[in-house]
């Protein structure tokens, strides 16, 4: 007889908004109780499913929050699937530990939760015999290996381990736990249920490696539709796995060429065709769009000037496509004269590559931008502050971007065509 489990992680429950873009209160609201949809899909998934057991692989939660909602509402999730006659297995990971909620909450007794000493739980289902190894983080830093401290694999039994590790390392994710590929295949386990990198990423061999990302995204650095593993343990010892999506909202970036546009109405239409687009292709109920404005257009100008009724006529042409919003518009498309590089009649393009070309790069006025910018970060809340970059490389593009798009944004103030933004 089959034993059966879902394999999820990083759900990072009651995760604060990490995007400033997010100022549309209905979808603030749809992205603030997204996560606990997604576990509410992953409880839902497990009961349709019948399967045996839950298996998360740490950062349920989301740092050092007190909530007892958050408590409350994850306990009655766990009761479901006591009521069902489902376990789960849990561990925690590198944000778990900073949680108070962790230490507090009283969770049914069928829910193990691994400690900071390894542990190996047997199951058994019909004729087969499955260990469960499992060891969570003590502190919210884990620099070495975790692997020497797991239990040696049981003999006559398929052997899955619960870890939650950065691997050989991944952009965007600090170190943690780190460990190889190859010491995981070697470890004489079946399958290894990972946690801690948000990408879903899967890995043949001796053993089943499995990163099953985040159930659910939280800002558009975590863009595409999001899944948990269902995973069979047949029989014969075979193990099989499955993807189910659990997402309920979608991040997706869309370019939007506007080269071949040269009324405003022709701007609309473009950038509604391409969110249709990526509305039917999306895996998820909701889509949530950044738009990537580009191309050489007459329009260019009015594009920054008017970027307020630009966003406003994307957000409604979204609503009338259904479950399909606009979280931000970003703007990089020339005008005529800026794409060929040579010298205009028009004094405002000239004005503009005199200050992308010369007075950006004084020396003096990017310190003022860059202390500004500083100054701005240290009044951020914590989860915001990635927003200028993760290293000193990262942040100077930043600042470079913001003495271009500063520059085009006055310059499209400064222009006056006579035109209406609605024509």
């Amino acid at each position: 007889m089959a034993f059966r489990f879902v394999h999820t992680a990083d759900i990072h429950l009651d995760s604060p908004l990490r995007s400033l873009s997010l100022r549309n209160p209905s979808l603030a609201e749809l992205i603030g109780d997204s996560t606990r949809q997604a576990l509410v899909a992953i409880v839902d998934l497990c009961m349709a499913e019948q399967v045996d057991a839950l298996i998360i692989a740490g950062d349920l939660y989301d740092g050092d929050q007190t909530s007892m909602k958050t408590a409350r509402f994850l306990a009655s999730q766990m009761q479901r699937l006591a009521e069902a006659g489902i376990a789960v297995y849990t561990i925690r990971g590198n944000h778990d530990a900073l949680s108070r909620i962790t230490q507090e909450l009283i969770l049914p007794p069928a829910v193990k939760v691994y400690s900071d000493r390894a542990e190996a739980v047997e199951v058994e289902k019909g004729g087969l015999g499955i260990a469960i190894h499992g060891l969570s983080f003590a502190r919210p830093q884990a620099p070495e290996s975790l692997l020497p401290k797991y239990r040696a694999p049981l003999p006559d039994r398929i052997n899955i381990g619960i870890m939650h590790t950065s691997l050989a390392g991944a952009a965007g994710h600090d170190v943690y736990a780190p460990c190889s590929l190859a010491d995981l295949q070697a470890s004489g386990f079946d399958y290894w249920a990972l946690g801690h990198i948000h990408q879903r990423s899967q890995f043949a061999g001796r053993s089943a490696v499995v990163m099953p990302g985040m159930p659910q995204g939280r800002d558009v650095n975590e863009a595409g539709p999001k899944s948990v593993s269902l995973v069979t343990v047949h029989d014969d010892r075979r193990i099989t796995i499955e993807e189910r999506f659990t997402s309920l909202a979608e991040f997706a970036r869309i370019a939007v060429d506007l080269s071949a546009t040269t009324t405003w109405f022709d701007a609309v239409e473009a950038i509604e065709h391409a969110v249709a687009e990526a509305r039917g292709s999306a895996a998820s109920d909701h889509l949530v769009a950044r738009l990537s404005l580009s191309g050489t257009t007459p329009l260019s100008w009015r594009l920054r000037r008017d970027r307020d009724l630009l966003l406003a006529e994307a957000e409604q042409r979204a609503e009338g496509l259904g479950r399909a919003w606009i979280e931000k518009i970003d703007i990089a498309t020339e005008a005529p004269g800026e794409a060929t590089g040579q010298p205009s009649a028009d004094p405002l393009i000239e004005l503009g590559a005199l200050m992308r070309d010369d007075v950006s790069r004084r020396h003096a006025l990017r310190d003022e931008i860059r202390q500004m910018v500083k100054d701005l970060r240290g009044e951020l809340p914590p989860e915001s502050r990635g927003l200028t970059g993760g290293d000193e490389a990262e942040f100077e593009a930043y600042v470079d971007r913001l003495l271009v798009e500063g520059s085009n944004d006055v310059i499209a103030r400064l222009k006056s065509d006579g035109t209406g933004a609605g024509e």
